[in-house]
């Protein structure tokens, strides 16, 4: 394999380590959110959240990109045009995977015993001590399995970075579109060796969350 699939593939692996550690820190507060609280609009705004599901990837990299271009909302905002940028890879992964870290971190909260939130607000515990003693040791696993799936969906994605991004090779080509490319130049050998090295590089991913999801379910089975 040449030096631009090496090159597709580590801007593959930055854009969605980025935006799964983006994901993380914006997905346990409003999965807690969700989980937990009751507000007028709660269904509508998880129905925003959970849109990529089910919108084509295509259609939603088409309206990041106008939001993100050289005549978008952004711009006027900023000052900034993110399309055709890492940056733009960023964002729009994040709006991409934030369904699939937000509902892993959401189930991972309500499979909290509420009880022990409940003993520890009656014993006056500062939600700060309850958080790092009672509740990130609980989740802790479900909320790195759904880190680790969102960043695994990252790296695989195609519709929306190739929208937002383009295929500039060096600057915004995956590793998704970088195989498209080979395959539209028909040099399927390189292909098929590209696209198995994303095969187990992403199957090793899921193996690794799901053996999170198993080792929390085990730890509080014995707490």
């Amino acid at each position: 394999m040449d030096l631009l699939f090496w090159t597709a593939l580590r801007l593959s692996l930055e854009v969605a380590l980025l935006a799964s550690l983006i994901l993380l820190l914006l997905g346990i507060p409003l999965a807690w959110l969700m989980a937990f609280h009751r507000f007028p609009g709660k269904y509508l705004l998880e129905a925003v959240f959970l849109l990529p599901l089910v919108l084509p990837p295509t259609v939603l990299g088409f309206y990041v990109l106008l939001f993100l271009g050289p005549e978008g909302p952004w711009l006027r905002i900023t000052g900034l045009s993110w399309a055709f940028r890492f940056e733009g890879l960023v964002f729009a992964s994040v709006l991409f995977s934030l369904p699939f870290a937000l509902t892993a971190y959401r189930e991972a909260f309500l499979a909290l015993d509420r009880n022990l939130l409940e003993v520890a607000r009656t014993l006056g515990v500062p939600p700060w001590k309850t958080w790092g003693r009672v509740v990130l040791p609980l989740v802790w696993p479900g909320l790195l399995s759904g880190t680790l799936l969102a960043f695994a969906h990252t790296l695989g994605e195609f519709g929306v970075v190739l929208m937002v991004g383009g295929s500039i090779p060096g600057k915004t080509q995956m590793v998704s579109i970088y195989i498209y490319d080979l395959v539209q130049a028909l040099r399927f050998e390189e292909a098929s060796k590209a696209a198995s090295v994303l095969l187990f590089l992403s199957l090793a991913i899921l193996v690794a969350a799901r053996t999170l999801e198993a080792k929390g379910r085990a730890w509080k089975s014995t707490t």
